[in-house]
């Protein structure tokens, strides 16, 4: 194949006629070079699935664990991923483990590239592990047994890290970021930070008038489709059919934009276009009981945050349960999961931050405001910005004081008060929110839960009715051969397989592009007939939005109209005073369990040393400003690095940093009356301390305001508010 540039073709002054023949050539051309693109794609989609083990990682990895092995076998693997040349990894330093989202589509999308997940945890020196899967389920696998399987990979990375400087940061993507949550919820012992990215946790959550997608279900009479297509296909989920929802979300990029994007830009587009290409075309199988429970729970019956999920073994998923820090990235151009869908769980779960606080749990958002599902982990921009702060900043958010924050990213710029202290070229705050922060990007009314409640009544009634009257004649009819056949003429995969193959007309493609590649002729920018194709397109996209749009709108009447409806309410049993989504009550042994632990933390206020009483000073004054900066962590670190008589892990800090929050949050007077109590004599010992407050303080921002009184306050119980009063003289 010829790699010489294209040249421009034509003269300026050649005039409309010369226009009109110099646009001709470079259209003939650029047709016959998009066809070989198809082919090239087609055969690309069958290399891929003839593989055993099909992936797009970027990365060499190495096998650690075949889930295939296990007692109760699943179609997931553990990896270890190789570091590329010139990366340096750190193994005492916590390990970062990406969980690929099964929802259609092949593994390997959080590695798909060097800036990635992957890529920007190990350049931060993380050792990097990667939990993905092979296309066809085991018999019988149920998500309850990936969700043990997964524990198990985790329980294996920290026994290979026993020395590391805490639990591994897990990252579940899309599909797996829910997975990871009931997980966490099980097993939280497993877990250091976890960060779910586009993951949908509150499954009816949204606003009107935007991504109506969480009328589907509703719209098709419940889950009674997905067991029919799974009767259908032998006791399997083609994952053909997810990617093809997602497809239909946007018809102007499915059915025009995405090709026409390599037809206008085919000399500089194909190799980008066919490297997604490999990762979107390779579609995977569920087994029927796993896409059930994700239809049933999940999607219809947003069963999560509610509580109502019970395992085999009588465990209830409580994502209260979740111990470690929880960062959730989301968009508000994810029509997939948009910021409801990613952040309303927390209102299902609590009354205010307080209850959070009271919890132990340590929420961190972000909310990006442009970047469409796919982008949150694949796009190199969000890679090299968000993944890379979270990574970067992953002791930070480990660290955090129980609460709610909102992370956010300010550049660096010459006014940046000490950008050493930062790495990277952003600066990250979590900045303290309220539910009401939440409240405001918008959701459902009562009513709207109501016709939910509804939906997924009939749901239940749909489905009853199908196993019992329609199922036993669909099962005997239906013949393996069959199965196979709808998964081969998928009008997906016929999209790909119609271009992949090796007639005469698909090899008279390749020879006449190879030629054309030799001697093309592109046309002039300027040129008129460009101008005219590309404002064709715009009309195209223009008319096949405004088609999704109307197609919405009527989607949302429909829904809401049908199960607005009062009679059908009664009907299914929904009262109109019904109160649909009641915070799940806390069992009495873990009430009991936090009762304990509230008690304990009071009789342990009058205890310590110089240690708690710099950690405590710290924390009071730092909650004036509501934030807190990596500028300030990094200070801190420093200091307690310079601290040599200091023998705490990691875990350990972060474990009194927790305790002396919450007693400052129980009894906060009694609290910071006892500092004064707990000191050292050593007058020395003590200027050191507050020494050292002042400089985590002012890492980050000047000392002013309520920070400044809170700071006399303190220097007061350290029995040195005159050397302040001098200094500041």
């Amino acid at each position: 194949m010829s790699t010489d540039k294209p040249t421009i073709s034509g003269d300026a002054s050649s005039g409309f006629f010369g226009s009109a023949f110099e646009y001709l050539v470079d259209s003939a051309q650029r047709s016959v070079l998009f066809l070989d693109v198809m082919r090239r794609r087609g055969l690309q989609y069958r290399d891929h699935i003839a593989e055993t083990t099909p992936h797009v990682l970027d990365y060499a990895v190495e096998l650690i664990i075949d889930g295939r092995t296990l007692q109760r076998p699943v179609n997931y693997a553990l990896v270890r991923v190789t570091p590329p040349s010139g990366v340096e990894i750190d193994n005492g330093r916590r390990p970062f483990v990406v969980i690929d989202p099964r929802a259609g589509h092949g593994p390997g999308i959080g590695g798909f590239k060097a800036d990635s997940e992957i890529g920007v945890a190990m350049k931060a020196g993380h050792p990097c592990y990667f939990i993905g899967f092979l296309p066809e389920p085991m018999p019988g696998q149920t998500i309850e047994d990936v969700a043990r399987a997964e524990g198990a990979f985790i329980e294996k990375v920290i026994a290979l890290h026993p020395d590391a400087d805490g639990k591994p940061c897990v990252i579940g993507n899309c599909q797996a970021g829910w997975a990871v949550m009931i997980l966490a919820s099980l097993r939280p012992e497993l877990f250091g930070p976890l960060i779910v990215a586009g993951a949908p946790l509150s499954y009816w959550a949204g606003v009107r008038g935007k991504n109506p997608m969480r009328y589907s279900g509703g719209l098709l009479g419940g889950s009674w489709l997905t067991a029919a297509t799974c009767d259908l296909g032998g006791g399997k989920f083609d994952g053909a059919w997810l990617v093809q929802n997602f497809e239909n979300m946007n018809p102007s990029n499915t059915l025009w934009t995405k090709q026409y994007n390599v037809y206008s830009k085919v000399d500089s587009e194909a190799d980008r276009y066919l490297e997604f290409e490999r990762w979107w075309g390779g579609h995977v199988n569920l087994n029927a009981e796993e896409i059930q429970f994700i239809v049933d729970e999940l999607f219809v019956g947003n069963n999560l945050a509610a509580g109502r999920i019970r395992m085999s073994d009588g465990k209830v998923v409580d994502l209260r349960s979740i111990t470690s820090p929880i960062v959730v990235f989301c968009s508000k151009g994810d029509n997939i999961t948009p910021p409801q869908q990613a952040l309303n769980w927390i209102l299902d779960l609590y009354g205010d931050v307080d209850e959070i606080r009271e919890n132990g749990q340590t929420i961190v958002y972000t909310v990006h405001e442009t970047v469409g599902h796919l982008g949150i982990f694949v796009s190199g921009g969000v890679a090299r910005k968000e993944h890379s702060e979270f990574s970067s900043n992953i002791d930070l958010i480990d660290i955090l004081p129980p609460g709610l924050y909102e992370a956010t990213f300010e550049a660096k710029s010459a006014s940046t008060a000490n950008p050493e202290l930062a790495g990277g070229k952003w600066i990250m705050r979590c900045e303290q929110r309220t539910l009401d922060d939440i409240r405001a990007m918008g959701g459902n009314t009562a009513d709207d839960e109501r016709r939910f409640a509804t939906a997924a009544r009939v749901s239940e009634i749909n489905l009853a009715n199908y196993r019992n009257f329609v199922r036993p004649w669909i099962r005997a009819a239906a013949m393996p051969q069959q199965a196979e056949w709808m998964r081969k003429w998928h009008p997906l995969r016929v999209s790909y397989e119609a271009f992949g193959t090796d007639n005469a007309a698909m090899k008279g493609v390749a020879i006449a592009a190879n030629k054309i590649r030799e001697h093309r002729k592109v046309a002039r920018e300027n040129n008129p007939f460009l101008a005219f194709q590309e404002t064709v397109s715009k009309n195209i996209v223009d008319f096949l939005d405004k088609w999704r749009d109307t197609q919405e709108a009527l989607s949302e009447a429909l829904f809401l109209g049908i199960y607005g409806s009062p009679a059908l309410q009664a009907a299914v049993g929904i009262k109109p005073d019904l109160e649909v989504s009641p915070k799940p009550e806390m069992s009495p042994e873990r009430r009991k369990r936090l009762e304990a632990r509230i008690a304990e933390l009071r009789s342990r206020i009058g205890s310590g040393g110089l240690r708690e009483c710099v950690i405590r000073g710290l924390l009071y004054i730092g909650m004036s400003r509501g934030m807190v900066d990596e500028r300030s962590l990094e200070a801190l670190r420093r200091a307690r690095a310079d601290d040599k008589s200091s023998r705490l892990t990691l875990a350990q800090f972060k474990m009194m940093v927790r305790e002396q929050f919450l007693m400052l949050l129980i009894e906060p007077e009694e609290s910071l009356a006892a500092i004064s109590k707990l000191l050292p004599p050593d007058e020395y010992e003590r200027r050191a301390g507050l020494a050292s407050i002042r400089s985590v303080l002012s890492a980050s921002a000047e000392i002013s305001g309520e920070t400044a009184r809170r700071l006399d306050r303190v220097a007061q119980l350290f029995g040195l508010a005159g050397e302040l009063q001098a200094k500041a003289s």
